[in-house]
C-alpha cells in the first residue's frame, strides 16, 4: 500500500433504507432460475475448500502457518480482532481491508487443514458479519456514502464464495448476502460510480490512491461465481453491475487493456510520481483483468492480451523468484529493488486462475515458481515473522541507513510483524491454502487434472462414485511424483508437464484389479502443447503412477546497470523450479516488535502482540560478494527421493539438494545501505587463485543470500 492518511478510529452504524421489492427478490430459493446466459467459461472446474488437503513438507508448512503468525492474528491482532469490521476500532487505511484480507485466506486454511479451531473463527467472523448486514444491503462498517468503498468488499467475497463451497450449511445465508448487496452496489455504480471511483470534491475518503479502481476486476470474479452457480432472478443485474465495474475503470483511466501493451508498458523503472498501473500489487492482480473482461465480452483479443501481459511483466518486471520487482511501484529487473510479499501471493493465485481459465502451461510454471521461491522466502522458517520487501540480492536483514526503495522505509526488509505496512501480515496467509486449492481441478464430466504439482491428497466422485489420489513427492526438490489412486469408477486423470522439463517425461504405472491381477507399463509421456497434460487411463480398483521429470541446471543472463549506468551481465541459477542462492551465516537478534505507523520506532503496546512476536535482525558472518563461474555448475542431491524432508524446510540446510559452483572474491560496492547492483567483474582484478568452491541451496532457505551473481569467466581468462 502507499503511505496515506492511516485512520485508527472507524466506528459501526446502520442506517440507509431498505430496499423492499429488492428484498423481497432475494427470497427466493437458490437455484430458482438459470442464468440468461454462459459468460466464458473456465477450461477447467475447481473443486470445493477442503476436498484437497496438503501432505509431505507442504502440509508442514500450512500447520506452520496454522501455528504461527496466519493462525493467531485473529486472537491477538488489532486489525483482525478489533476491525471495525467486528465492532472494534481499528483500521490500517481508510480502505479498510485488514480483516477481509485475513478471512480470504482463513477459510481454505481451516478446510485445507480441517483444522476445527480455524473454522470457528472463521464461522465467528462470517456470522457478524452477515448478522450485520446493513438495512440496504451494504456488507460492512461504512456508515455515508463518503466511507463505503467497494474495495473491500472484493475480499470478503473471495472469503464468502470459498465459505460457500466449503460448507453448504451456508450457502443459501451467503448468496442471499451476497445478492442484497449487488442491488445495492449497482445503485452505487449508477450513481457516477460511487464506491468504486473515490470523488474528493464530495469528500470521498474511501480509496484516495484509486487502488480498488485499479483493481475494478476483482469484485467481478466474483459476482461472476454467482452468475454461474446462483443467479436467482438477478442475472442482468449482476452482469450490469460487472459491466459497471469495467466501465468505470474506464473512466478512471484504469483500464489495464490499454496498459498491457508494447510501447505502453514500462520496460524498467517506475517514474517519479508513477500512476496505479505501476504499483506492484495492482499489476499482480491486474494480470487478470483481460482475462475477467475477457469472460464478459467473449472478445477473442482478450486471450491474446493476457499472454501478452504475462510475457511483458515476466520479461521486464520480474525477479528470479517469480515475483514482480516492486517495492511499491515496479522497479525494472533491479536486484537491489525489493518485492513485497503481497505480490508474492496475488501472482500466484493469478497465474493459477489464468491456468484454470486458459489452460496454458506457462501460467501454471510461474504459479509454482512463486510459490516455491517468492511466497517462503519471506516468511521466517517457523511463520511467526514476515518481510515486507525481499530483495533478489540480500546480504543483510536490519535497518538500512538509507533507502534504496522506491516509497518504503527502511526498516522494509526485516522479518517482523509489520515491517511496514501490515496489509502483508494479513494478506499472506492465503498464498498456500489457495495454491493446495487449486492443486487439483476438474476436466470435464469424468476427468481429473493434477495441475500444480506438490504433494496433496484430492477426494471426491466422478459419476458418484468414490476417487482418492495421494500425491506423495518430495517435489521441488525431487523429480519423481508418486500418485496412489483408489477408485470405484474407471476416469481419465491427467498430470501436467511443465514446460521446463529436461528431455522426456516417464510414467510407470501399476494397476491391481479387483480380481488382484496386476500390470505393470512404463510410458513415455506426450503432454499436450498447450496444457501441458499427460493423459491417464485409470481403471476402477488400485492404481500407483510414478512420474519422473527430469530436471536440469539452467542458467539465466540478466543485465545490471551499475551506480555509473554501465551495464554489466549478472546470472541466475536454477534447476527445475527453484532458483538457487549462496545461503550466508548469520547472527540473529530479536527486539520486541516495532510500529508501522511511526516508521517502526515505537514500540507496539504489550497488549497488541504475543510472545512469539518478535522483530529479527540478521547481520552476516561470512563473506558473500563473489562472482561466479557459470560453466562449472554441478547440481547434488543430498539424500534419497524418499526421504522425510525437514521441517521446516525453507530454513538454511533443510532441503536436500544443492548446486556448487566456482566463486572468486570481487569488490562488490554497497549502495543506499545494501548490495549495489551486480558489478561487471574486471578479470585483471581478480586473483584466480582465491577461487573457492560455493554451495548454493534453494533460494526461498537462504533467508541472507546472493542470487543474481556477476559473472566471471575462468576459462575466458586463462585463454
Amino acid at each position: 500500500m502507499m503511505k496515506m492518511q492511516w485512520l485508527i478510529l472507524c466506528s459501526l452504524g446502520a442506517v440507509g433504507a431498505a430496499l423492499a421489492a429488492a428484498e423481497t427478490s432475494q427470497r427466493r430459493a437458490v437455484n430458482s432460475s438459470p442464468s440468461l446466459a454462459a459468460l466464458k467459461p473456465f477450461r477447467f472446474q475447481n473443486y470445493a475448500p477442503g476436498t484437497i488437503t496438503p501432505t509431505g513438507w507442504l502440509r508442514d508448512q500450512m500447520q506452520l502457518l496454522a501455528d504461527g503468525l496466519g493462525g493467531n492474528l485473529f486472537d491477538f491482532y488489532r486489525f483482525v480482532n478489533e476491525s471495525s469490521w467486528l465492532g472494534g476500532a481499528y483500521e490500517y487505511s481508510t480502505l479498510n481491508e485488514a480483516s477481509p484480507y485475513w478471512f480470504n485466506g482463513i477459510v481454505p486454511l481451516a478446510w485445507g487443514l480441517n483444522d476445527a479451531r480455524l473454522k470457528a473463527q472463521a464461522k465467528q467472523y462470517l456470522d457478524y458479519v452477515l448478522d450485520h448486514q446493513q438495512a440496504d444491503g451494504w456488507l460492512g462498517p461504512e456508515t455515508t456514502p463518503q466511507t463505503r468503498g467497494l474495495w473491500a468488499r472484493a475480499l470478503l467475497f473471495f472469503g464468502l464464495t470459498q465459505y460457500a463451497e466449503a460448507d453448504p450449511t451456508e450457502t443459501e445465508r451467503i448468496v442471499n448476502a451476497m445478492h442484497r448487496f449487488v442491488v445495492l452496489a449497482n445503485t452505487m455504480l449508477k450513481d457516477n460510480y460511487r464506491g468504486l471511483i473515490n470523488n474528493a470534491t464530495l469528500g470521498d475518503v474511501y480509496d484516495p490512491y484509486e487502488f480498488g479502481t485499479a483493481r475494478a476486476q476483482e469484485l467481478p470474479v466474483s459476482l461472476m461465481w454467482l452468475y454461474d452457480n446462483y443467479p436467482r432472478n438477478n442475472s442482468e443485474l449482476i452482469l450490469d453491475t460487472i459491466s459497471l465495474m469495467f466501465a468505470g475503470s474506464r473512466k478512471a483511466n484504469l483500464d489495464w487493456t490499454t496498459f498491457f501493451v508494447d510501447g505502453v508498458f514500462p520496460t524498467g523503472a517506475a517514474p517519479n510520481p508513477a500512476p496505479g498501473f505501476m504499483h506492484g500489487v495492482n499489476m499482480a492482480e491486474g494480470m487478470r483483468y483481460p482475462a475477467v473482461l475477457y469472460r464478459l465480452t467473449g472478445n477473442e483479443s482478450l486471450v491474446t492480451q493476457t499472454a501478452d501481459a504475462v510475457s511483458l511483466i515476466t520479461t521486464y518486471q520480474s525477479a528470479l523468484s517469480g515475483t514482480i520487482i516492486a517495492d511499491e511501484f515496479v522497479g525494472g529487473l533491479d536486484p537491489q529493488r525489493g518485492s513485497e510479499l503481497c505480490i508474492a501471493v496475488e501472482v500466484m493465485f493469478s497465474y493459477a486462475y489464468l491456468y484454470r481459465f486458459f489452460g496454458a502451461n506457462d501460467y501454471a510454471d510461474h504459479a509454482e515458481r512463486a510459490a516455491f521461491n517468492a511466497l517462503p522466502v519471506a516468511l521466517a522458517p517457523d511463520w511467526w515473522s514476515r518481510q515486507y520487501l525481499t530483495q533478489t540480492n540480500q546480504p543483510w536483514i536490519q535497518r538500512l541507513s538509507s533507502d534504496p526503495f522506491y516509497d518504503d522505509n527502511t526498516y522494509s526488509l526485516t522479518y517482523a510483524l509489520e515491517p511496514n505496512y501490515p496489509c502483508c501480515t494479513v494478506n499472506h496467509p492465503q498464498g498456500y491454502p489457495k495454491f493446495v486449492a487449486s492443486s487439483y481441478v476438474k476436466d470435464g464430466s469424468d476427468g481429473i487434472a493434477h495441475m500444480l504439482l506438490s504433494p496433496t491428497s484430492l477426494t471426491t466422485t466422478v459419476g458418484g462414485k468414490s476417487i482418492s489420489i495421494t500425491c506423495n513427492t518430495n517435489y521441488p526438490f525431487s523429480e519423481v511424483l508418486e500418485y496412489t489412486i483408489v477408485a470405484k469408477t474407471a476416469f481419465s486423470f491427467s498430470v501436467r508437464v511443465p514446460g521446463w522439463v529436461a528431455g522426456a517425461a516417464t510414467a510407470q504405472v501399476t494397476t491391481a484389479a479387483s480380481q488382484g491381477r496386476k500390470t505393470v507399463s512404463t510410458v513415455t509421456m506426450t503432454p499436450d502443447a498447450i496444457t501441458g497434460l499427460h493423459l491417464f487411463t485409470v481403471a476402477a480398483g488400485i492404481t500407483t503412477i510414478s512420474v519422473t521429470l527430469p530436471m536440469a541446471n539452467d542458467v539465466v543472463m540478466r543485465e545490471a546497470t551499475s551506480e555509473a549506468g554501465v551495464s554489466a551481465p549478472s546470472v541466475g541459477i536454477y534447476h527445475g523450479p527453484l532458483v538457487y542462492a549462496l545461503s550466508l551465516d548469520y547472527e540473529e537478534t530479536t527486539h520486541l516488535p516495532l510500529n508501522f505507523s511511526t516508521d517502526n520506532e515505537t514500540p507496539l503496546a504489550a497488549f497488541d502482540v504475543v510472545p512469539k512476536c518478535r522483530d529479527h535482525f540478521l547481520l552476516p558472518t561470512s563473506n558473500w560478494s563473489y562472482a561466479v563461474d557459470p560453466s562449472t555448475i554441478t547440481f547434488q542431491s543430498l539424500e534419497n527421493a524418499s526421504d522425510a524432508l525437514t521441517n521446516p524446510i525453507w530454513s538454511n540446510n533443510a532441503p536436500p539438494v544443492a548446486i556448487t559452483v566456482d566463486g572468486y572474491p570481487i569488490i562488490w560496492p554497497n549502495a543506499s545501505g545494501t548490495a549495489a547492483v551486480p558489478p561487471a567483474v574486471n578479470a585483471s582484478a581478480v586473483d584466480a587463485s582465491d577461487k573457492t568452491k560455493l554451495k548454493l541451496i534453494p533460494f526461498a532457505a537462504a533467508k541472507l543470500h546472493i542470487s543474481q551473481f556477476p559473472i566471471y569467466n575462468a576459462s575466458a581468462t586463462d585463454a
